[in-house]
Parts: C-alpha cells; sequence; structure tokens
C-alpha cells in the first residue's frame, strides 16, 4: 500500500494515475482528510507516504514530500508508530493555478522526477496516464505544427521517451492519412455486441457470458438486439454508414443460422452506399467452424480476427481459453481457403509465466501464418479480471513485459510487412506500454481508429455497449446499455429510450 494526504482536494486522479504507473501492484490511496491517511496506516504501514502541499494564494506554488516510515527497533520486534516519519525527498515548484491544465503538466512533471530519482526507473510514457497519447500528436499536426515541435514539446511537457514520441506521430500521421475518408460530421459507424464467449478468459474484465448457459437464449437476445437495430437504423436514416464492426464477446458463439439471421437483419436495416469496413470479430478459434466462415462471407464481411493471444498451449490452459495452438492455425488457414483475404490476429505479452522465449516463439508461429493485421497487446488486468480477483491461482508466476519483447513484437510486425496504424493503452498495464495495432497496406481497421481517436459518432447497439455522440466542437456524450444480458433483453425499451434522449439533445 502506498498512502497519499493532499492539503486539500485537487488533482486525486492525475497523482493516483502517476504513482500507480510507477507501482502497479501497489494499492494507491489518496485523500485530503489525514484522519483517514492514519487510519489505514494504524490498519498496514505503508511503502511509504507522499504528501502534497498546495499554496494557491500568488505567487502559487506545490511541495512534494516522500516520507518513508520511521525504522523498527534493533530488536525487529516493535513497528513504528502510527504518524512515525522521516521526510526522505521533497520538491518545490511554483504554479500558476490559475492555469489548470499547465498546473497539472507541472505537478506531474515534478512527482514523476521524484519517483524515478526513488526507484531509479523511467516510464516510456513519462507523465502520460491517459489511454490516447496519439491524441496530441495527431492535434498538433492538424494545427500546422512541425514533427520537430511536436517532438520537443511532448519531451518537455510529458517527459516521454523518444521512441514512444516517434511512434506516437508515426501513428498520428497514419491515421489522419487513413481518416481522411471518413464524413465526420454526417457520417457515423456502427458497433453491435454479442456478448457470448465459449468460455471467460481470465484476464478478461467485458461483459462476456459463457454460451453453455445462455445457449437457450441466444434468440431471445437477437429479438432484442432487432429492435434496437430497427430504431438505430431509423433514427440515422439520414446520415452516412461507414464502417460496422461486430464484437462481443465473441460472435461466432452463434450459429451459422444466427448468424445470416443477424448480418440479414443489418443489411436490410441500414444503407451501405457509404459503406467503408465491415468486420466480425470471429475470435476464439473454438468457436469457428466451416459454415459459420461461410456465412460471413455470403454477406461481404470484409475483414475478420482469429485471436490466439497466444501460441505456447501451457498459457492457454492456465488462462481459460479452451482451444488449441492447431486450432488457431486451422481456423487461420480454413479463413484463408474460403477466401478472406483481411484477417486480423490479437496476442497479448505479459501472460502470466511467459518468457520472452515463449513470446518469440509465438511471434515466429505469427509470422509463418502471415496475417493482413496484427494487435499485440500489452496485458492490463481490471477489477473484475479472475486474475486481479484470485491472484493465488497464479502464485509463482511472474507477469511481466518489457522494452525487449515489446521492440521485438514491433520487428516481427515489419518483417511481415506490418506498419502500426493505431494504438491505446490502459490502466495496470505490465510494464506500462501499450497496444499497438500493425497493418498491411490498405488493410488497417478504421473501426480501431474511429474507436480511439473520438472524431465520430458511434452507434453501439447490445448488451455492455457504449453509444458515443461526437458533435461538431468536439463534445462527446455518451449512452450505456446494462451489461447483464437478462436485464438487456427485459429492459430494451428503455435502451431504446436511453438512445432517444441522447440524440434529441
Amino acid at each position: 500500500m502506498i498512502t497519499v494526504w493532499l492539503s486539500e482536494a485537487d488533482f486525486e486522479y492525475d497523482i493516483h494515475s502517476l504513482v500507480k504507473a510507477f507501482y502497479p501492484e501497489e494499492e494507491v490511496k489518496v485523500f485530503a482528510d489525514k484522519e483517514k491517511v492514519l487510519k489505514l496506516e494504524r490498519e498496514g504501514t505503508p511503502l511509504f507516504r507522499l504528501e502534497v502541499y498546495y499554496r494557491k494564494q500568488e505567487p502559487g506554488s506545490v511541495e512534494l514530500f516522500l516520507c518513508l516510515p520511521a525504522k523498527k527497533k534493533e530488536d525487529g520486534m516493535v513497528p513504528p508508530l502510527p504518524g512515525e516519519y522521516i521526510r526522505h525527498r521533497n520538491r518545490t515548484a511554483e504554479m500558476d493555478f490559475s492555469d489548470r491544465k499547465g498546473s497539472k503538466n507541472r505537478l506531474k512533471q515534478i512527482l514523476y522526477r521524484m519517483l524515478s530519482e526513488y526507484t531509479g526507473r523511467t516510464l516510456p510514457w513519462g507523465t502520460l496516464t491517459g489511454i490516447r497519447p496519439t491524441k496530441i500528436p495527431m492535434s498538433m499536426l492538424e494545427q500546422g505544427k512541425q514533427e520537430s515541435g511536436i517532438r520537443d514539446y511532448m519531451a518537455d511537457t510529458y517527459l516521454a521517451s523518444p521512441q514512444k514520441i516517434r511512434l506516437s506521430i508515426e501513428i498520428a500521421k497514419r491515421e489522419l492519412e487513413l481518416l481522411s475518408r471518413i464524413d465526420y460530421q454526417d457520417g457515423y459507424s456502427l458497433y453491435v455486441g454479442i456478448p457470448f464467449c465459449p468460455s471467460i478468459c481470465s484476464y478478461c474484465s467485458f461483459s462476456s457470458f459463457p454460451i453453455g448457459i445462455w445457449k437457450e437464449q441466444t434468440d431471445v437476445y437477437l429479438d432484442a438486439l432487432e429492435k434496437e437495430i430497427d430504431f438505430t437504423a431509423s433514427v440515422c436514416s439520414g446520415k452516412k454508414l461507414n464502417t460496422v464492426y461486430i464484437g462481443g464477446g465473441t460472435p461466432t458463439t452463434l450459429s451459422s443460422l444466427q448468424l445470416d439471421r443477424l448480418l440479414t437483419k443489418i443489411e436490410s436495416a441500414f444503407d451501405f452506399s457509404d459503406l467503408l469496413e465491415y468486420t466480425v470479430e470471429a475470435g476464439r478459434p473454438d468457436s469457428i467452424t466451416r459454415e459459420k466462415l461461410k456465412a460471413l462471407r455470403e454477406h461481404g464481411i470484409s475483414r475478420i480476427s482469429i485471436n490466439p493471444q497466444t501460441m505456447k498451449q501451457e498459457t492457454l490452459d492456465l488462462i481459460g481459453r479452451r482451444h488449441t495452438a492447431e486450432q488457431t492455425v486451422e481456423s487461420f488457414l480454413l479463413a484463408r481457403e474460403l477466401g478472406f483475404d483481411n484477417i486480423n490476429m490479437d496476442l497479448i505479452v505479459g501472460l502470466p509465466g511467459e518468457t520472452i522465449e515463449d513470446v518469440k516463439n509465438t511471434m515466429e508461429q505469427i509470422q509463418a501464418l502471415s496475417p493482413d493485421n496484427l494487435t499485440v497487446h500489452s496485458l492490463a488486468l481490471k477489477r473484475a479480471a479472475r486474475l486481479k480477483m484470485f491472484p493465488e491461482d497464479y502464485q509463482g508466476m511472474e507477469m511481466t513485459n518489457s522494452w525487449e519483447i515489446i521492440d521485438m513484437a514491433a520487428r516481427y510486425a515489419k518483417e511481415m510487412g506490418l506498419d502500426p496504424y493505431y494504438l491505446y493503452r490502459q490502466k495496470n498495464m505490465a510494464g506500462n506500454f501499450e497496444n499497438v495495432g500493425y497493418a498491411g497496406s490498405g488493410k488497417a481497421g478504421l473501426y480501431n481508429i474511429l474507436m480511439m481517436e473520438e472524431k465520430q459518432t458511434i452507434m453501439a447497439l447490445g448488451a455492455g455497449s457504449i453509444t458515443k455522440r461526437v458533435y461538431s466542437d468536439g463534445t462527446i456524450k455518451r449512452c450505456e446499455n446494462v451489461k447483464d444480458v437478462a436485464q438487456y433483453i427485459a429492459r430494451i425499451e428503455e435502451m431504446i429510450e436511453r438512445k432517444r434522449v441522447l440524440l434529441e439533445d
């Protein structure tokens, strides 16, 4: 545990996120109430306490102290009394609190330098803790800024490494080129969620439900989903549909007849005249059959995903992926046989017990298949994931990531002729790295970029989905569907009304 005491409540989230980036395994508690901090410290001695003092009267300043618990007595049996701390390091900086963004960046800079000195480590993304770092260079490029100026700004303001700055600029340039075909004002994208999976993976925190339990309810779910499809098609009839993404869960847990039913419904409801991309996330190899892939082909699906996550069988078994590495290869080759020429594969680095040699072996097997897209995820554990909830099941298994692993994955992608085209980050990500999507020429996933950059309205249907309405001034408003399948079915009219209110605003 790490405790943080603030002289007043301000910048709590930013401080918490940055401390957590340095100490992902520690619980970080942030309070402006010193009594709450002392109560926590009476229950257990923290690794250290961080004290933050704001002085907001002009000229403003902030002072940070990193405080270590007083040493135990020589016999090692008596712990320090609560509140007995030694100020080990401190930093002070002037701050103009009337400039909130500038104050936040300045505070994070001095906190970063203090923690970097104390730990002897740097973070690849510096003080950047948000999930969309490419938004910064993209915005600056749109303003006509030169690359040299963008590099200097990201280094000076966010203390990011040269490698990550270079990657974010490269991706931002490619995104701008790809998005030049997208109609932001009169266009929109469609997400359709199928929240069922063959089994629930231990790292997953999405709204997924095992198909074995819900198989008899999938048609009832589709009944509700069709009502939402009809409403969305009606309310968006004057707009141009640019991309469609069917995800989950695992859409191919549906039978081939159910897939045909869903795709037929979508095609009959929406105008595809302006459609640039149609994706179905087949995902789990153990859900893929020839009949299902044929159904996708017959409906003109232009892009699919077949996601192994790893090609090490022991890891697949450990994380609850009930398929074999051989099934991944068989599914991929079957999709190629049936004519799919835009196949994405997802991998996760940082899985429990995996070494760099394991990742190398996975990359070599993927290279032999030569996918058109490759998405490399750094493991991120959220509270709802089994790996987070039941850590005792994975004791002794390190979940590590490193520059070496990330660079190796990038090299393999390059050897496959795949260039990075989108990037995003998540909280509690192994090694404080990122997820990167790589694609061959003309194979980049437009929907992925639109999701990350939030430049176009995305109508999201199905249990657990979140619609994002993007206004002309860049403002974004969201509308969530309930996550529970039974609740979604029972409350479908309410889900539709939520969208109506959002779109009429």
